[in-house]
Protein backbone atom coordinates (compact mmCIF):
# COMPACT_ATOMS: atom_id res chain seq x y z
CA UNK A 1 0.00 0.00 0.00
CA UNK A 2 1.28 3.45 -0.91
CA UNK A 3 2.07 5.87 1.92
CA UNK A 4 0.63 8.88 0.08
CA UNK A 5 -1.84 9.83 -2.60
CA UNK A 6 -1.64 12.45 -5.30
CA UNK A 7 -4.30 15.15 -4.94
CA UNK A 8 -5.56 17.60 -7.56
CA UNK A 9 -7.96 20.27 -6.29
CA UNK A 10 -9.36 22.11 -9.28
CA UNK A 11 -12.02 24.82 -9.59
CA UNK A 12 -13.87 25.68 -12.77
CA UNK A 13 -11.55 28.65 -13.33
CA UNK A 14 -8.17 27.45 -12.00
CA UNK A 15 -6.00 24.78 -10.46
CA UNK A 16 -6.24 25.46 -6.70
CA UNK A 17 -3.82 22.95 -5.15
CA UNK A 18 -1.83 19.93 -6.26
CA UNK A 19 0.47 17.70 -4.26
CA UNK A 20 0.99 14.61 -2.17
CA UNK A 21 -1.16 13.89 0.87
CA UNK A 22 -1.80 11.25 3.50
CA UNK A 23 -5.48 12.09 4.12
CA UNK A 24 -8.23 14.14 2.49
CA UNK A 25 -11.57 14.84 4.19
CA UNK A 26 -14.49 16.12 2.10
CA UNK A 27 -18.28 16.36 2.30
CA UNK A 28 -20.29 14.40 -0.25
CA UNK A 29 -24.02 13.95 -0.77
CA UNK A 30 -23.61 10.66 1.17
CA UNK A 31 -21.86 12.37 4.10
CA UNK A 32 -18.30 13.19 5.10
CA UNK A 33 -15.60 10.96 3.66
CA UNK A 34 -11.95 10.48 4.48
CA UNK A 35 -9.66 9.20 1.73
CA UNK A 36 -6.27 7.69 2.52
CA UNK A 37 -3.77 5.86 0.31
CA UNK A 38 -5.16 2.49 -0.76
CA UNK A 39 -8.81 3.58 -0.45
CA UNK A 40 -11.32 1.78 -2.64
CA UNK A 41 -12.06 3.57 -5.94
CA UNK A 42 -14.89 6.07 -5.62
CA UNK A 43 -16.86 8.65 -7.52
CA UNK A 44 -19.12 11.08 -5.69
CA UNK A 45 -20.82 14.44 -5.71
CA UNK A 46 -19.30 17.12 -3.47
CA UNK A 47 -21.53 19.14 -1.19
CA UNK A 48 -20.59 22.64 -0.12
CA UNK A 49 -18.19 22.39 2.78
CA UNK A 50 -14.57 22.57 3.83
CA UNK A 51 -12.07 20.15 2.32
CA UNK A 52 -9.11 19.32 4.55
CA UNK A 53 -5.89 17.95 3.05
CA UNK A 54 -3.15 16.56 5.30
CA UNK A 55 -0.01 16.95 3.23
CA UNK A 56 2.84 14.45 3.14
CA UNK A 57 5.08 17.09 4.75
CA UNK A 58 2.79 17.23 7.80
CA UNK A 59 0.98 20.44 6.89
CA UNK A 60 -2.71 21.08 6.42
CA UNK A 61 -4.44 22.71 3.46
CA UNK A 62 -8.07 23.76 3.92
CA UNK A 63 -10.37 24.95 1.16
CA UNK A 64 -13.99 26.08 0.96
CA UNK A 65 -15.60 24.02 -1.81
CA UNK A 66 -19.01 24.76 -3.29
CA UNK A 67 -20.26 21.75 -5.26
CA UNK A 68 -18.48 19.51 -7.71
CA UNK A 69 -17.19 15.95 -7.91
CA UNK A 70 -14.69 13.70 -6.15
CA UNK A 71 -12.93 10.81 -7.87
CA UNK A 72 -10.34 8.37 -6.52
CA UNK A 73 -8.48 5.51 -8.19
CA UNK A 74 -4.90 4.22 -8.17
CA UNK A 75 -3.92 6.58 -5.32
CA UNK A 76 -4.93 9.63 -7.37
CA UNK A 77 -7.64 11.86 -5.92
CA UNK A 78 -9.35 14.51 -8.02
CA UNK A 79 -11.60 17.13 -6.48
CA UNK A 80 -13.34 19.06 -9.25
CA UNK A 81 -15.17 21.99 -7.67
CA UNK A 82 -17.59 24.46 -9.16
CA UNK A 83 -16.12 27.15 -6.88
CA UNK A 84 -13.18 26.75 -4.52
CA UNK A 85 -11.08 29.05 -2.30
CA UNK A 86 -8.15 28.16 -0.10
CA UNK A 87 -8.75 29.21 3.52
CA UNK A 88 -5.69 31.46 3.30
CA UNK A 89 -7.38 33.40 0.46
CA UNK A 90 -10.58 34.08 2.42
CA UNK A 91 -11.12 37.43 4.12
CA UNK A 92 -13.01 36.40 7.29
CA UNK A 93 -14.46 39.88 7.92
CA UNK A 94 -15.79 40.06 4.37
CA UNK A 95 -17.32 36.58 4.73
CA UNK A 96 -18.98 37.64 7.99
CA UNK A 97 -20.48 40.70 6.28
CA UNK A 98 -21.69 38.49 3.41
CA UNK A 99 -23.33 36.16 5.92
CA UNK A 100 -25.15 39.03 7.59
CA UNK A 101 -26.33 40.37 4.21
CA UNK A 102 -27.55 36.92 3.18
CA UNK A 103 -29.51 36.55 6.42
CA UNK A 104 -31.05 40.00 5.98
CA UNK A 105 -31.97 39.21 2.36
CA UNK A 106 -33.20 35.69 3.25
CA UNK A 107 -30.82 34.30 0.61
CA UNK A 108 -30.23 30.70 1.72
CA UNK A 109 -27.66 29.92 -1.00
CA UNK A 110 -25.54 32.98 -0.21
CA UNK A 111 -25.86 32.23 3.50
CA UNK A 112 -24.57 28.66 2.94
CA UNK A 113 -21.61 29.92 0.86
CA UNK A 114 -20.61 32.43 3.54
CA UNK A 115 -20.95 29.80 6.29
CA UNK A 116 -18.71 27.37 4.38
CA UNK A 117 -16.10 30.08 3.86
CA UNK A 118 -16.12 30.91 7.58
CA UNK A 119 -15.86 27.21 8.54
CA UNK A 120 -12.87 26.81 6.23
CA UNK A 121 -11.14 29.77 7.88
CA UNK A 122 -11.89 28.36 11.34
CA UNK A 123 -10.40 24.93 10.45
CA UNK A 124 -7.10 26.26 9.13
Amino acid sequence: MAAELHVELVAADRSVWSGEATLVIARTTSGDIGVMPGHQPLLGVLESGPVTIRTSEGGTVVAAVHGGFISFADDKLSLLAEVCELADEIDAQRAERALERAKTDSDAAAERRAEVRLRAVAVR
